[in-house]
């Protein structure tokens, strides 16, 4: 009769080191976002002023993104153990990385065709309440990469020998920094091109720096998208990890390995296969016990064939 949980068995748990800490810090930044985007709808409407209105809906859209990553952090939390996810939830932050970043893009789409149309065709701009709800905007905006970019446990920061620089990365989070990097970017071009506007007469400023922004925004989504899209496809997140696990195993004696895969899990962890082929065969712990220490592998399965005299360089 077996127990509940069998000691020989394992757990393919491979969430960031962080992600209880990083799951509270977004659900705080959602709450600051909805609070300001009530606000600024609810101003906008008494006050009749279509600068607080729109800002509040541009608002809107972020923290529906934000809403994404608190509700990954959650779901991957909870479906951690979940057997039907062979290689755990690690990835959920990942695919709502990628969401998030499509969502960014398509914002950053919205204002550069509205900006471009001011500059062709340019409207009244009720520069007093514009400057307003911008600083206003601003202000909520450092409150919240201040909440996101607190420096997380010393040995998060460690490098170990043969990651990458984006291994460790947690994307999920990093789309909601961006997210709020975007609006802050958008609330300082704002500020900037208000304020000449307004004691400079140059109101072709407002549209122009919408413009600069948008193409701005839309590079960062850009890069999130091919960062987040890599580890989604499972593309080997560094060659230089693949490498070191070569030396590891082809060092010790006539090992050599015929079929190497190397992925990524979650935020730093990473799964490797390897097929090995030798003259004298070993035990597949032997071989996990030569890349202990190497890129933070957390799953390594090993395949061991002998194969006398026929793999000689």
């Amino acid at each position: 009769m077996h127990s509940h949980v069998d000691p020989w068995r394992h757990e393919h748990v491979f969430l960031g080191e962080s992600h209880v800490r990083n799951e509270r810090r977004i659900r705080l930044v959602v709450g600051l976002t909805l609070v300001m985007m009530a606000g600024e709808i609810v101003a906008g409407t008494i006050f009749g002023s279509m600068a607080l209105l729109a800002d509040g809906w541009h608002m809107a859209t972020h923290a529906g993104a934000l809403s994404v990553s608190a509700v990954a952090y959650a779901f991957a939390r909870r479906r951690a153990r979940d057997p039907r996810y062979v290689f755990g939830t690690g990835k959920v932050g990942d695919l709502a990385g990628f969401t998030s970043a499509v969502i960014l893009a398509g914002v950053a789409g919205l204002i550069g065709f509205e900006s471009f149309g001011r500059l062709v065709h340019p409207s009244a701009i009720r520069f007093d309440e514009a400057i307003l709800v911008a600083v206003l905007g601003l202000a909520v905006n450092i409150a919240s990469a201040f909440l996101l970019d607190q420096d997380p446990p010393a040995h998060e920061h460690d490098h170990v020998e043969g990651s990458g620089s984006h291994a460790h990365h947690d994307h999920n989070l990093r789309s909601a920094r961006l997210h709020v990097l975007a609006d802050a970017l958008t609330s300082v071009f704002a500020i900037a091109a208000l304020c000449a506007g307004r004691f400079l007469g140059w109101a072709w400023m407002d549209p122009l720096c919408g413009v600069v922004g948008a193409a701005v925004i839309l590079r960062w989504s850009f890069a999130l998208l091919r960062d987040t899209g890599a580890v989604l496809l499972d593309v080997e997140p560094d060659p230089s990890l693949s490498q070191r696990i070569r030396e590891r195993i082809e060092g010790d004696g006539d090992d050599r390995i015929a079929d190497l895969h190397v992925w990524r899990v979650g935020p730093g962890n990473f799964a490797a296969i390897l097929s090995i082929v030798s003259d004298e065969p070993r035990a597949p712990e032997h071989y996990k016990g030569l890349l202990r220490g190497v890129g933070h592998l957390a799953h390594v399965t090993v395949e061991v064939q002998p194969c006398p005299g026929k793999h000689e360089p």
